[in-house]
């Protein structure tokens, strides 16, 4: 995992990417300067900009245009073009990709949450990724048992009190990113698969229903972005 500096930084993904490799960046949203920003957005297609606009609060704007720009950027380096001139397609359940006179083996996913944002890109597959502040959850326990299968759940239960709260988040940040890998987002019901979540468990998608093969296809990997962060 490389942390993103605007103008420094990007040289690394010029370089290559390797076949079998995933690169995963960390970029702070909050972070950039206002020239940085502005000169973002003008890499921004129409449609970027509108979506940009449609944020109510400012910051959520920001965060929008330099989350995008940035993708932009590294898909650009990667590529060896012009980051203004990226274009995309979108899945059925939104998942992006490049447009077809791009080179569509080059796969990519991005998640942001609060300042922070991952970006994760390889050739050839799919790949999903997501991060997750772990905030205080009043009703975590209660989320659990409406969305995780029964399998999670009672991993969960199992854990003292006071390793629940990084047990949910775990969880919940693995079973988004493999949603997010497949094009289904939350249309696909939480609790139709099983993933790890206890402590110094490894990552593992265990277990899709009426699919015996599909955990087979899948590796996951837990990234530690910042403290309090799950990725």
């Amino acid at each position: 995992m490389t942390q993103f500096v605007p103008g420094k930084q990007a040289g690394i993904a010029a370089r290559g990417l390797p076949s079998a490799d995933v690169h995963i960046w960390l970029a702070d949203l909050d972070g950039l300067e206002a020239s940085q920003l502005q000169q973002f957005a003008q890499t921004l297609a129409p449609d970027e900009r509108q979506r940009a606009a449609r944020f109510y609060r400012e910051r959520d704007q920001r965060r929008f245009t330099a989350a995008r720009g940035l993708l932009r950027t590294l898909l650009g380096a990667y590529l060896y073009c012009a980051a203004p001139d990226l274009q995309f397609t979108y899945g059925r359940r939104g998942k992006p990709a490049l447009a077809a006179q791009f080179d569509q083996q080059l796969h990519f996913n991005v998640s942001h949450s609060r300042g922070l944002a991952l970006y994760g890109f390889t050739w050839g597959r799919e790949i999903g990724i997501d991060i997750e502040y772990m905030r205080q959850l009043d009703d975590g326990e209660a989320i659990a048992e409406r969305f995780f299968s029964e399998r999670e759940r009672v991993a969960l239960r199992s854990l003292p009190q006071a390793q629940r709260h990084r047990a949910f988040f775990t969880c919940w940040c693995r079973k988004e990113a493999y949603i997010k890998a497949i094009g289904e987002g939350l249309s696909m019901p939480l609790d139709q698969f099983d993933v790890s979540l206890l402590p110094n468990e490894p990552a593992r998608l265990l277990h899709v229903a009426r699919n015996a093969a599909e955990a087979t296809r899948w590796s996951l990997a837990e990234l530690a972005p910042a403290t309090d962060y799950m990725g």
